[in-house]
């Protein structure tokens, strides 16, 4: 791919923001307590962005944000519990601000044994799922014309996710269950949710592309790989990104003025990118579509 900007694999989040002043800008972040998205919430705090910082308790994301410094809002959101969620909608709508920027970074990865809730298995809910579900009651606080909604995907949604992209018929897991295929799937559900979202706002002029971050050391994704996998990880570490260079594709994608105006693509190191060929089907990412919101719907109309 051609480059478009002058950042690549070794850019840090503040390369990306030097010079920058998003005073009077409000980014929402999940996932803001560690590793990429305490990384990407502390270097556009420092910027002067307000960050609404979205971690698993309270007490998590008060602790981060009080890390992170400058003007933050701290708020609770579970996302293995969609009417937690729920709940995290209404108190980011109760701030008052304009989201300028809305990131979706918090993720699990490689459950080694399968759990499901709400009929889904819990990498699907988690990663896409429950994000679906913030992003789409969220949007609304999205400025026309300026705002920017960045999906972290990985490159697992290419090298790990089945032949058919999203297996409809087996999202439970009850017909078979493997660690990495279900993460590579909802990693390639929250890609071909950011292409389907891209379509629907075009008009609004609401920019949304999703990322690869690139493999990097020092974050929590990985805790649920068995002994072999976790020293063969502790190896790779020495070549991988560090926190700081792999936060950066995303603030770039949330603050950066090279990037204005780019929506629908898949990111790595930067640069736009060869994403699953998947992405190019409209039909699949609208069956995703309807099934993620009937899913969400349903589950939020049972809890109530």
């Amino acid at each position: 791919m051609r480059s478009i900007n002058r950042f690549g694999s070794r850019s840090t989040a503040d390369d990306v923001l030097a010079g920058l002043d998003l005073r009077g800008r409000t980014i929402l972040i999940t996932g803001c307590n560690s590793g990429i998205g305490f990384e990407t919430a502390r270097a556009l705090a420092a910027s002067g962005a307000h960050i609404i910082g979205l971690a698993r308790t309270l007490e998590d994301a008060q602790s981060a944000c009080a890390r992170a410094g400058g003007s933050t809002t701290p708020v609770a959101c579970d996302l293995a519990d969609l009417a937690s969620v729920d709940a995290a909608v209404k108190a980011v709508w109760g701030v008052g601000r304009p989201l300028d920027a809305l990131i979706t970074n918090a993720g699990i990865a490689n459950l080694p044994t399968l759990r499901v809730r709400y009929g889904v298995e819990m990498q699907f809910l988690v990663n896409h799922v429950s994000h679906f579900l913030l992003v789409t009651r969220l949007v609304d606080l999205v400025p026309e014309g300026t705002g920017r909604i960045v999906i972290v995907s990985s490159s697992a949604s290419t090298e790990q996710a089945p032949k058919e992209g999203i297996m409809f018929d087996n999202l439970d897991g009850r017909r078979f269950y493997k660690p990495f295929t279900f993460y590579g799937q909802s990693k390639l559900a929250t890609a071909l949710f950011a292409k389907e979202l891209s379509r629907r706002l075009a008009g609004w002029g609401i920019a949304v592309n999703s990322l690869h971050p690139g493999a990097t050391r020092g974050t929590n994704l990985n805790a649920n790989l068995g002994l072999p996998f976790r020293l063969i990880l502790s190896i790779a570490q020495l070549f991988m990104k560090s926190v700081a260079q792999g936060a950066a594709t995303q603030v770039l994608l949330a603050a950066s003025p090279l990037v204005e105006g780019i929506t629908g693509e898949y990111w790595s190191d930067c640069q736009v990118a060869e994403g699953n060929v998947l992405l190019d089907d409209p039909l699949i990412a609208q069956r995703l579509w309807t099934v993620s919101e009937r899913i969400a719907d349903m589950s939020i109309g049972a809890a109530a």
